[in-house]
């Protein structure tokens, strides 16, 4: 049985290279592992306490939570806006971390990844996405990482999907998802 893991990118524009870096790991999943990209992160409203109870729960953020229950691992794709990890992807955490200590993401690994135009691929934004996550109840994949810098420049005229260090590199995160996954 392959191991699923949803994946969520914290970018929304149309072309983006985190959305195409989370493409690549669709198309070069190793054997035995299907990788799942979320539609609809955008529709999530803020996260609110008073619209987290049961019967109001708004559809968006119910679907979010059945999906990363039925998923057995989580991978986030973050760009770095600012520093940090976008609010959308914040957003999307926050909803998946309750209720507290029995969230959707409660003990599942987890991985970021991501792409930026900086010399540093956006690791700023992804040490924070794990900091998040991992006080969200999931279980932090330290050592399963992929910065990827000059995204602009880099996957000007090369979908990361046809860039053969990219495809070794996503495999090797997938690979590291699996066998945590499988070892829960």
């Amino acid at each position: 049985m392959a191991t699923t893991v949803l994946t969520l990118v914290g970018s929304l524009r149309n072309g983006s290279t985190n959305q195409q870096l989370a493409e690549a790991t669709v198309a070069n999943a190793p054997e035995g592992v299907e990788v799942n990209l979320y539609a609809g992160i955008e529709d999530i409203p803020f996260y609110n306490e008073d619209i987290d109870v049961e019967g109001q729960v708004p559809a968006a953020a119910v679907a979010l939570r059945e999906a990363a229950g039925a998923a057995d691992a989580l991978l986030l794709v973050s760009p770095e806006y600012n520093g940090t990890m976008p609010a959308v992807l914040k957003n999307a955490i926050d909803w998946l971390s309750r209720p507290m200590g029995a969230g959707a993401v409660f003990g599942k690994p987890a991985a970021v990844i991501g792409t930026a135009y900086g010399q540093f691929g956006g690791v700023w934004a992804q040490d924070e996405a794990r900091k998040a996550v991992g006080i969200a109840g999931a279980t932090v994949l330290e050592d399963v990482k992929l910065s990827i810098p000059g995204s602009l420049v880099r996957f000007a005229e090369t979908h990361p999907k046809d860039d053969a260090e990219v495809v070794g590199q996503v495999s090797a995160v997938l690979e590291g998802i699996r066998a945590a996954a499988e070892s829960n």
